[in-house]
């Protein structure tokens, strides 16, 4: 656009020689005015070429630096986070300063520069009416702020209301089994009308503010026009300016028109780029809680033993702790079974265990080493956690049971699969190993999810296993099968258990009890039943076997299998 100043004086220039019959100049005009065209549609490309590139790749820097940031947020992070909120941050908000940077700040600065240039040259061609012209620009700084000021905070709510509205979405996919299962199909169209509404309320208010402030910076360059067509007419008319300057002026305030209200809309990009990068920087400067630091170590050698030292755990905004003054050890290769009522704190209790949470008093030390001295990445490398509802990803079967391990063979795959009693069930699907299986594993069963999340863990090979209530899911003579499995897994290997079937805490060297986030009793199943009253109240009560199988020795088992 600043080459395209040019043509306007290239016009006036053109004028005047008419009138001087001045054939020359006349052409040389012409010559410029093709040339300056020329040279403005190729910087044309190349800016858009440069500003596109230049949007693309800070988008692409920042949906990498944000999904990076939240790998490295703790999970205490989520619990009060929407997925849809986050991902509408990580989308919406991103493509809105994506177009700002490639488009609306282009324009601007495009805008900006034509009005310098057309000003400059109005100046030096005649300064009082310049002058004049110009003397509407305060007017325009002012407007433009005035729209800023109250545009931000309605652009602002906007974005909110839009992340509400995917957060909507998200929840209603990701729960349509349940809606379906009750009929409540109509409520969550209600409920998504009424967010779609607040949506549709609140753009319609920031369109109100655009529609009201636009009109009025397209206006007042018209002003300006009015004082070339007056008093430089009568300028014309007095000999003081030439036909063809008069022209040039007229043009220039043409083309200040386009400039100021492109100037005008593209305050709104600004806006609501503004209020998108807020969402975003609001997530990118909240600070990891739980990093290894840089004097994290890496987890010494040993056999995956654990002690908890008076460890103490609140989640935030619960008054109760979870966790208080629990106490207890685990000696490497040792099965320990972690039982109590529901709230007691047993998942609370293991999760502690890879640092997922950090404790809030006391410690615990894996080998020897507090695990908040370790690097937490390479102690959840040690770790592998079988939970109660086992996440498993859109991909194949064989990507799913590998995921925790790069450098995993088909036959490990098929050995874990096989070792988690669901070898037989893969084979008979068409694709095998290679079958795609839905999000979160939707067209599974819940016992083969589980099935393949023990193979996944199988793989890992851990010095630590976790199972929370891992064969929940499953029936009896499966769970059987994979009870052998998992003793063969456990051998040598530091496990908890947590369970609320007999036979499966029957797999465990000794058990803790917890009740109301405190160690109730530490023993085997003899010693609890006889004196400790919560354990027996769940094993006569509370845990569906009526008869409990007693631990045998594992290599006695196994050979005789």
């Amino acid at each position: 656009m600043g080459v395209g100043a040019l043509i306007p004086l290239m016009t006036g220039f053109a004028v005047d020689a008419l009138e001087d019959d001045d054939r020359r100049t006349l052409a040389w005009a012409a010559i410029g005015v093709i040339a300056a065209g020329v040279l403005r549609a190729g910087l044309s490309v190349a800016r858009r070429l440069i500003s596109g590139r230049v949007s693309l790749g800070v988008e692409h820097d920042l949906r990498s630096k944000l999904y990076r940031h939240l790998q490295d947020l703790e999970i205490g992070f989520f619990h009060d986070q929407q997925t849809g909120q986050l991902m509408s941050r990580a989308t919406v908000d991103l493509s809105v300063v994506r177009f700002f940077l490639g488009y609306g700040l282009t324009f601007m600065l495009q805008s900006l520069l034509t009005i310098v240039i057309s000003a400059a040259i109005m100046l030096v061609i005649q300064p009082d009416l310049a002058l004049l012209i110009l003397a509407t620009a305060p007017l325009i700084v002012w407007s433009a702020a005035a729209y800023g000021k109250r545009a931000r905070p309605a652009v602002q709510q906007a974005q909110q209301r839009i992340a509400e509205l995917s957060a909507a979405v998200e929840e209603n996919i990701s729960g349509i089994r349940v809606i379906k299962a009750f009929a409540r199909e109509r409520l969550r169209r209600d409920v998504f009308a009424e967010s779609a509404k607040r949506v549709f309320d609140q753009q319609i208010y920031s369109t109100r503010l655009t529609a009201f402030y636009s009109p009025m910076l397209g206006f007042i360059p018209s002003i300006g026009l009015a004082v070339v067509l007056l008093y430089g007419g009568n300028q014309v008319i007095d000999g003081d300016l030439t036909l063809g300057q008069f022209t040039a002026f007229y043009f220039y305030v043409q083309m200040l028109i386009g400039p100021l209200r492109t100037f005008g809309s593209t305050l709104g990009s600004a806006q609501r780029a503004t209020a998108a990068g807020m969402r975003i920087f609001e997530l990118l400067d909240r600070e990891p809680r739980i990093e290894g630091g840089p004097n994290a170590r890496a987890l010494p050698d040993g056999g995956g033993a654990v002690e908890f030292r008076s460890v103490s755990f609140s989640y935030p905004g619960v008054a109760r702790p979870t966790l208080d003054d629990v106490s207890f050890e685990v000696p490497a290769g040792k099965t320990v079974a972690i039982v109590g009522g529901t709230g007691s704190g047993k998942t609370t209790l293991v999760s502690l265990v890879p640092r997922l949470y950090d404790v809030d008093g006391g410690a615990i030390a894996v080998d020897g080493v507090d695990v908040r001295d370790l690097d937490p990445y390479e102690l959840r490398r040690s770790v592998a956690f079988v939970a109660e509802d086992s996440f498993l990803f859109s991909a194949t079967l064989a990507d799913n049971i590998a995921y925790a391990r790069d450098d995993v063979t088909d036959e490990q795959i098929a050995t874990a699969a096989r070792r988690a009693q669901i070898a037989d069930f893969i084979e008979t699907l068409p694709d095998g190993y290679a079958t795609v299986i839905g999000e979160r594993g939707i067209t599974l069963s819940g016992g083969q999810r589980q099935r393949v999340a023990i193979a996944r863990a199988l793989i890992a090979d851990p010095r630590i296993l976790i199972l929370d209530d891992a064969t929940s899911s499953v029936d009896a003579s499966t769970e059987s099968s994979i009870k052998a499995a998992l003793r063969e897994v456990m051998l040598g290997r530091t496990t908890f258990v947590i369970a609320h079937r007999l036979s499966t805490i029957s797999l465990a060297d000794f058990i803790v009890v917890l009740e109301d986030g405190r160690v109730s009793d530490v023993g085997t199943h003899d010693e609890l039943l006889g004196r400790c009253k919560t354990y027996s109240d769940l094993a006569t009560k509370g845990m569906p076997e009526s008869v409990f199988l007693t631990r045998k020795d594992p290599t006695a088992e196994l050979a005789g299998l």
